[in-house]
């Protein structure tokens, strides 16, 4: 038997999510690994970790949940990301149920976030991040009982907010990041932020799948300071 946060049975289809969510729930039991990014994993090592993907239905269209990372912290200190975090052992599997389990436990940590209105339906294929060593598994959501989120610790969260998908795929919102250690990669101007590195490469690659992306300037260049 599966609780309502649970992933839908296979099988069981889409036919609960929103239409404008479909085409991407479909494309995504098919997509792989070279398809989100061109880091292979490595052959030993890693931490396993995840990140919740949660697409909600705003007052103005269709949004993803994103938070701050606090300017403290050791690792990615400031950047915009997905809620998640490192699996615990109690998770499970990597393979199998760990990513969505460490996921919803880590945004409920984060966000506050009530897991039961969550609903899971696809993880991505692992992806790795060599700056921080950590292998993670997107887990995509869709949060059909939303609920009031916030930063749970100040400490750990600056804040916590949503970005319209409308905005995210404006070619205006959009550019390349240029880092000083030579990383390259797409960038969203949005929500008084820059969202780039590892979440920007998701979301780039959800847009396309999802069949939001517009066509956009990649020779924008939008530099990064050292301190990024």
């Amino acid at each position: 038997m599966t609780s309502a946060h649970d992933p839908a049975p296979a099988g069981s289809g889409h036919s609960d999510l929103p239409g404008w969510l479909r085409r991407l729930a479909a494309a995504a039991r098919g997509i792989q690994p070279d398809q989100l990014s061109d880091i292979r994993l490595p052959p030993t090592g890693g931490r396993p970790s995840a990140v919740l993907v949660l697409f909600g239905e705003g007052r103005d269209g269709p949004e993803l949940l994103l938070l701050q990372r606090a300017s403290s912290l050791r690792q990615h200190a400031g950047q915009p990301s997905f809620p998640g975090g490192a699996l615990d052992p109690e998770d499970g599997d990597p393979e199998g149920a760990g990513p969505w389990r460490a996921a919803l436990r880590e945004a409920e940590e984060e966000t506050g976030l009530d897991p039961a209105g969550v609903r899971i339906f696809a993880t991505l294929p692992r992806l790795y991040i060599p700056v921080s060593g950590f292998v993670v598994s997107p887990v995509l959501a869709w949060w059909r009982k939303p609920t009031p989120v916030a930063p749970q610790d100040p400490a750990e969260t600056a804040r916590v907010f949503t970005v319209r998908l409308a905005e995210l795929a404006d070619p205006a919102h959009r550019g390349t990041a240029l880092h000083p250690s030579g990383y390259r990669g797409p960038c969203f101007a949005v929500a008084d932020t820059l969202v780039w590195g590892f979440t920007a490469g998701v979301i780039d690659r959800l847009l396309y799948y999802g069949g939001w992306e517009r066509p956009w300037d990649d020779g924008r260049l939008l530099p990064l300071d050292h301190s990024a």
